[in-house]
């Protein structure tokens, strides 16, 4: 295999890694041949200032030389820069599965009104910014999704086909095998764990002479205390304490599984029935779809009724300030999932500085967040402009992550019985990515590499 940092290699299909490479953002793969050009994966990236700047730097290709766009699942690390590739110029299909093109109308929506809302907050403190894309910019997006069902083959351009695998993780998540020519290469997505108590487990990959897998838990073990027992006792004690709980949670995923989790627990009779709350718009018409993709998930149409009426839902601005006027202890689920924006700040600046309360994390908090500061020990926070003081317990649910753990990626890529040519980690932090790398190595044998951002390679 021959390698070159930037560049088009003549003669050979190559895989450009225009994103999460070293990192757990940003997903942008560019696979190219002498006939076609597609992006597998069209991420936002996120966490810190200098993360996110990037989002409006050059990709490193022409969106408008690009022949199609592949994507594995609905989460902006993966298709949230879309909007920014149409507002360049691009204009082909969008391939992805029917539960991801529910979602992207939600997500991408959001999207839009999150960057509104950042303009206006630049331009309170006399600073002048220009949205990285506009509603406008969405709805051109969305017209181009073409779902394709699982399982199934179908073209993506000249010389080029794919078909995809169920990954659990979300709604509509998929890993996806293209054939470029007459090489075969597998991209996992985002991975899901195969006892999750929500979503399905992850099918097994086809075989094929490449494979891009995901790194974000490649150091790490998840928990193996039950996520009832642990949500059971922090609201237990919460509620003792006279606190309430708030949950800064992913509105795709994270929230529906808390809300199963919570009706399990009170038809149970383990858990107060405290006032509840879904303080996020997304996360509400999320949990509508869900309901609607029983294919993707283990809930019964009952257990999806059960969780969805286990919470009031609060749409309007009004409607969440409100919250605050609810006296004794309650539970708050609200966005996002990493405290980088949404409703949910505002709940942390009311309830991180009362010792009663506590802010549960249920899922992965990327380097350069609050949501990593919080779960790392942060005595204070800044939000919006100012520093709130942490007196509240702040504590994670390691068990709900929508990630698979290197124990379970191992046991399941076994499962796959695959021998690809050579392997590349992406999707993970340095320490993560490289330490996963090593596992793979040792595990099956495997030809390992850790890609650099924009480094390309020849798939001979």
């Amino acid at each position: 295999m021959t390698r070159a940092k930037t560049g088009s290699l003549r003669g050979n299909p190559s895989v450009t890694f225009h994103g999460a490479a070293r990192t757990v953002t940003g997903s942008r793969y560019l696979l190219r041949s002498d006939r076609a050009r597609v992006l597998v994966d069209c991420g936002l990236f996120q966490g810190g200032e200098d993360m996110r700047a990037r989002n409006r730097e050059d990709p490193g290709f022409d969106p408008r030389s690009l022949d199609a766009v592949v994507l594995t699942h609905a989460h902006v690390d993966h298709a949230g820069y879309l909007p920014r590739l149409c507002a360049s110029g691009y204009s082909g299909p969008v391939l992805c599965t029917p539960g991801t093109r529910s979602l992207l109308g939600i997500l991408l929506r959001d999207g839009a009104h999150l960057q509104e809302e950042e303009v206006r907050r630049a331009a309170r403190r006399g600073r002048a910014r220009r949205p990285l894309y506009t509603r406008a910019d969405v709805e051109t997006a969305l017209a181009l999704l073409q779902p394709r069902p699982f399982h199934a083959p179908f073209d993506v351009a000249l010389g080029m086909s794919a078909r995809f695998a169920r990954a659990g993780h979300i709604l509509g998540a998929a890993s996806v095998a293209v054939r470029v020519e007459d090489r075969s290469i597998n991209f996992t997505g985002d991975v899901g764990r195969p006892q999750d108590p929500v979503m399905v487990s992850p099918e097994p990959l086809w075989e094929a002479d490449y494979l891009v897998t995901e790194s974000t838990y490649g150091d790490r073990l998840h928990p193996d205390s039950s996520v009832f027992d642990v949500l059971e006792r922090i609201v237990v004690e919460t509620a003792a304490r006279g606190g309430s709980v708030l949950v800064p949670a992913f509105a795709v995923g994270r929230a529906q599984h808390l809300m199963h989790l919570l009706a399990e627990l009170r038809a149970e009779g383990r858990v107060p029935e405290l006032p509840t709350f879904l303080d996020s718009p997304m996360a509400i018409d999320a949990t509508h779809v869900f309901c609607d993709h029983l294919a993707d998930h283990r809930l019964s149409p009952e257990q999806c009724r059960a969780a969805c009426g286990v919470a009031r839902y609060t749409r309007t601005v009004a409607e969440s300030r409100a919250i605050n006027e609810t006296t004794g202890p309650k539970v708050v689920i609200s966005a996002s999932g990493m405290a980088t924006g949404g409703r949910v700040l505002h709940h942390l600046r009311r309830m991180l500085p009362d010792y009663r309360n506590t802010v549960l994390f249920a899922g992965f908090q990327a380097p350069g967040t609050r949501g990593h500061a919080l779960v790392h020990g942060a005595a204070a926070v800044d939000i919006h402009g100012r520093s709130v003081q942490v007196r509240a317990r702040v504590e994670s649910l390691g068990g709900l992550s929508a990630h698979g753990d290197y124990a379970e990626m191992l046991a399941w890529l076994a499962e796959s019985d695959l021998s690809p040519r050579r392997v590349f980690v992406t999707h993970g932090e340095g320490e993560a990515a490289d330490a996963f790398g090593r596992r793979l190595q040792e595990a099956f044998g495997w030809e390992v590499e850790v890609p650099s951002a924009g480094s390309c390679w020849a798939l001979d």
